[in-house]
């Protein structure tokens, strides 16, 4: 009997309980007085050690089987749990972490747990727990099989088994259960068929006939064996079992809502395909708009209905809450915090703001090095806290919020704040600023210390150091269409606020047109249009700018940017304003072509070329158009 499909979802659901085991964990060290936690822990463990003897992963198995015992005694004694057992957990949560994503690929020879089994036993040992490598579950070999199911009215007892509501991998189990009994005799008229314990809306509950001539004592026994059974029932007690829904389903529990885990590979197909769509409605508008014709216009509204509306569902199926990322980076702050001898609490906000899946994928490495980046130079060590009259304990701040369309991060810490003197003097030094330059904005500051290689640090840490966080988390933010901005204040702290779209895949965009050119503006940006000379016009530094409800607003013409000289721009021309967080640009063109949803392409720029364009769309013409990059214009 094949296991391997289960794979996939015996990794997912393990990430989930390592990720709880994690959050226990740093809840207890902070309590260590408190009993809740070791006992989620033991549960974790416990359901791991249960779903690897059911796939088969041995060493998974009886690591989980050996950190279980530990929690066990843990659980069951009084007071508070020492530093050094703490830590033993820790490492036993980073082993079982890698241990399954071995196993899962078949590499758990690769696996060395013998220092962190040598050091669960001792615990183990001096907390009263008997060793027993006979109690941990055995790796379950495969078996034949069992015979297909036959059709209904087969001879041979009918039995109704029930997995437990709360058990992992009810399908394993159920094939586990199958297997036991086929061992005993001729299993038939399984009920729902063996393939349908893959659907996630597989509730534990199925029935099967059974010719053996053991004993219904015994039968139950074979079936309890395997783990996570709730209940057996033979004859006349299971014959009110549907075949068609699951044994024990009722219409009322079949019309619950089902979830179904979906590869993302095929959600990215989903989305691919949709984009085409979307470029091909865009010339059906164009078609029906030069045709003129009531027939073809009234195609053209409902395939763009249609086509919108199944847009949205797919865009709705990746989105993924932020907390599936998030969760894993208490630990990390706890981890740092820990190697530069600092103290510091942790604080996520907004874990339930939904975000693209492709866009949360591609956060994770930006994050780890702001994160990092605000435990080493944001907090201060303990002594210089208390030297300032701070609290001992820096605090570091994960917030996630929607603005309008699009979702902010922010990264902020209490700390010393950046030393923007020492930052003006390095980039004298390295010659990045004019000498003359007495003072940094937060744009500059932000250029400064994006730049690669760039660092005040004068030695390197394990954590930082080597000019490289800021640098990744600007390239990889301005690749996903979104921009970072840094705010900061001498003594009391640093923040980062990222801006992304929500997805990736399609925007609705303003069309601007330039000489013969079109580019596209997310509209996620732009916050208004004037038109130029409508509105008063000033100097400030230097640089042309208009004066908006008292706010000025500095002008960046894109046929400057561009060169482009072929033809004389139109006497009348609109200003696109732009805005992100609290900076402003308006971006002259020629003139404007509407709006329209596009589909992002990626777009590898020519060497040489200024960084304004964040990706390529095809417009329903099928001529290409390259998107503007609002962080590069304002």
């Amino acid at each position: 009997m094949d296991l391997s499909q289960y794979a996939d979802l015996f990794l997912a659901e393990s990430r989930e309980h390592l990720s709880a085991c994690n959050q226990l964990l740093l809840e207890w060290e902070r309590n260590p007085a408190a009993r809740e936690p070791v006992g989620g822990l033991f549960r974790a463990v416990h359901t791991i050690k249960g779903m690897a003897a059911t796939m088969g992963y041995a060493r998974v198995a009886d690591l989980a089987h050996r950190a279980e015992g530990l929690l066990d005694a843990l659980r069951k004694g009084s007071g508070a749990v020492g530093e050094d057992v703490l830590q033993l957990l820790f490492r036993t949560i980073d082993a079982l972490e890698k241990a399954v994503e071995l196993s899962v690929v078949g590499r758990d020879g690769e696996l060395d747990v013998a220092a962190v089994t040598l050091e669960l036993e001792r615990a183990g040992a001096r907390q009263g727990v008997r060793a027993s490598h006979a109690a941990a579950p055995a790796a379950l070999t495969p078996q034949p099989t069992p015979p297909p199911a036959l059709e209904p009215g087969a001879t041979g007892r009918l039995v109704q088994v029930t997995i437990r509501p709360e058990a992992s991998l009810k399908g394993g189990r159920a094939l586990v259960v199958l297997r036991k009994v086929a061992s005993l005799g001729a299993v038939h008229a399984v009920s729902p068929p063996p393939a349908a314990f893959e659907a996630e809306d597989f509730d534990g509950r199925f029935a099967f006939r059974l010719e053996s001539e053991a004993s219904s004592e015994a039968v139950a026994a074979a079936i309890r064996s395997a783990g996570d059974v709730e209940d057996v029932s033979f004859g006349a007690d299971a014959e009110a079992a549907p075949r068609g829904e699951g044994a024990g389903g009722s219409a009322a529990e079949t019309s619950r809502a089902r979830h179904l885990r979906v590869d993302l590979r095929r959600l990215d197909a989903l989305m691919n395909l949709i984009g085409e769509l979307v470029i091909a409605r865009g010339r059906l508008n164009d078609l029906a708009a030069a045709r003129r014709d009531p027939e073809i216009d009234d195609v053209a509204i409902h395939v763009s209905r249609l086509s919108g509306d199944l847009q949205d569902e797919i865009i709705q199926a990746r989105m993924t809450p932020v907390w599936q990322v998030f969760d894993r980076f208490p630990r990390l702050v706890r981890d740092s915090a820990r190697q530069l001898g600092k103290q510091v609490t942790f604080r996520v906000e907004g874990k339930d703001i939904e975000l693209d899946r492709a866009i949360l994928d591609e956060l994770t490495d930006p994050l780890v090095h702001l994160l990092r980046n605000a435990v080493d130079h944001g907090i201060e060590t303990p002594a210089e806290r208390r030297h300032a009259g701070k609290a001992v304990e820096g605090e570091v701040v994960l917030a996630a919020a929607r603005e309008r369309s699009s979702v902010t991060i922010t990264i902020s810490d209490d700390g010393r704040g950046v030393d923007r003197r020492r930052v003006l003097e390095r980039a004298k030094r390295d010659g990045f600023l004019d000498p003359h330059v007495d003072a940094l904005s937060d744009d500059q500051l932000l250029r400064l210390l994006g730049r690669p290689g760039f660092t005040t640090t004068e030695a390197v840490t394990s954590v930082s150091g080597r000019g490289v966080g800021i640098d990744i988390a600007l390239t990889r933010l301005r690749a996903l269409g979104g921009t970072i901005d840094i705010r900061s204040e001498p003594g009391k702290g640093t923040s980062f606020v990222l801006r992304l779209p929500v997805t990736l895949a399609i925007v609705r965009a303003l069309i601007a047109s330039l000489g013969r050119e079109r580019y596209a503006l997310p509209l996620t940006y732009v916050a208004e249009t004037v038109e130029l000379g409508e509105v008063p016009t000033t100097m400030v530094e230097g640089r042309e700018a208009i004066l908006l409800r008292d706010r000025v607003v500095p002008l960046v013409h894109l046929r400057q940017l561009l060169t482009v000289q072929d033809d004389a721009p139109p006497p009348r021309r609109p200003i696109i304003v732009l805005e992100m967080g609290e900076r402003r640009a308006g971006l002259v063109v020629d003139g404007m072509l509407g709006q329209r949803e596009i589909v992002v392409k990626t777009f590898d720029a020519p060497q040489g070329m200024l960084p304004l364009f964040s990706g390529a769309t095809i417009m329903g013409d099928g001529v290409p158009a390259l998107i503007l990059d609002a962080g590069g214009l304002v």
